[in-house]
């Protein structure tokens, strides 16, 4: 039975507009997208496929584009559109605070970051340089590096917070694992770059790891 054969409020974007984005299961939503299936399936029958076979919609979402476009159905205009809104997401999450709100506490930093950093496949270090009412100046990704560690520097760190005029820093990386526990590892370069940057005066407010079910922040746990 084709989508258009169901009842009315059953059918995922009449239900979307009547009771809610909230209301609509992975499939309904993804089928959305989607807009037509296959011969014979319909455009939900097609997302269960897709999420079955990707993992469940987090796996789906996060994989590669060329893994993406191994899912039954998904051509190319399908991944461009799950794509740009994947980004659409990542951008609305961050704007509140790139317009200048204060990042006065772990959880609004931890917001950006985690709309910036979940989900990537490798570790990437990054900054918020903020200046002396901890109001954003920039985000930037410094280092990258494999599944496992990214080298980081301290002196390229002091020298973009000073070209920046920063006064203070949150630092962050993300762990590929999906678990946010900060490692010894974190810990030392979160040392040596508190010192580095205590050097000229520029003060490291938290160094946030971020995982795929939130982050912790080192200050919370008196680590800094």
């Amino acid at each position: 039975m084709a989508i258009t054969d169901w009842p009315v409020d059953e059918r995922p974007r009449e239900k979307l507009l009547s009771r809610g984005a909230e209301s609509l299961s992975d499939a309904e939503l993804l089928a959305i997208f989607l807009r037509t299936g296959l011969r014979g399936v319909t455009a939900v029958d097609l997302a269960r496929q897709q999420l079955a076979a990707g993992g469940g919609l987090r796996a789906m979402l996060d994989s590669s584009p060329e893994v993406m476009a191994r899912l039954p159905g998904m051509g190319v205009a399908r991944r461009a559109l799950l794509l740009a809104a994947l980004e659409l997401g990542r951008r609305y999450l961050a704007e509140p605070l790139e317009r200048g709100m204060p990042l006065d506490n772990p959880d609004k930093a931890g917001q950006l970051l985690t709309a910036r950093l979940r989900g990537l496949p490798y570790e990437v270090f990054a900054c918020l340089f903020l200046d002396n009412k901890h109001r954003l100046i920039a985000f930037e990704k410094l280092f990258q590096g494999t599944i496992d560690a990214a080298a980081v520097y301290p002196r390229e760190v002091v020298r973009r917070a000073m070209e920046l005029n920063a006064a203070a820093v949150i630092l962050s990386h993300n762990h590929p694992s999906g678990v946010a526990e900060p490692s010894q590892a974190d810990h030392a370069i979160t040392r040596r770059l508190v010192e580095a940057l205590g050097l000229v005066d520029i003060r490291v407010l938290d160094h946030l790891v971020i995982g795929d079910g939130g982050w912790v922040s080192l200050a919370s746990r008196g680590a800094l």
